[in-house]
């Protein structure tokens, strides 16, 4: 016990970084976990596109898309995705399903659509690069 202490002691500026990590780690998690955006794989993605007649919104920029994207997903990028919100609109009942390409923008997108009154609001966990992973078609039309 007195080694953790002198140990603490000395290492003040170390220990103050660990707790802040400690710390913005649990927020981040309680946030993901009362946000009511539900992460799922590409394999459940697939089982929702089948049975919920879903659809995919893909938050990359042109270039990402155009290098291949989830078929008949509706293209927003991230970064014009609050002015062409509107055009979401029509899919308000619908389940959405967003990805870039690794989750984190479109996590992004999931929380401006639940804000905006869309219930159904899923994440593809790991993005496209999940899918792709997984050896799922993309394509390139």
């Amino acid at each position: 016990m007195d080694q953790m202490l002198e140990f603490v002691s000395n290492h003040a500026l170390l220990n103050v970084a660990v707790v802040v990590i400690v710390f913005l780690i649990i927020k981040m998690e309680l946030e993901r976990f009362t946000s009511g955006i539900v992460q799922i794989n590409p394999f459940e993605a697939i089982r929702a596109l089948n049975d919920d007649n879903a659809i995919v919104l893909d938050v990359r920029e042109i270039k990402e898309f155009n290098d291949g994207h989830l078929k008949d997903a509706v293209h927003i990028p991230l970064s014009d995705f609050k002015s062409r919100l509107d055009e979401l609109s029509k899919y308000k009942d619908k389940r959405v399903i967003a990805y870039c390409r690794s989750g984190s923008r479109s996590y992004s997108a999931c929380k401006t659509l639940k804000k905006a009154g869309f219930e159904a609001v899923n994440n593809l966990q790991g993005g496209i690069m999940a899918w792709q992973n997984q050896n799922m078609p993309v394509s390139k039309k």
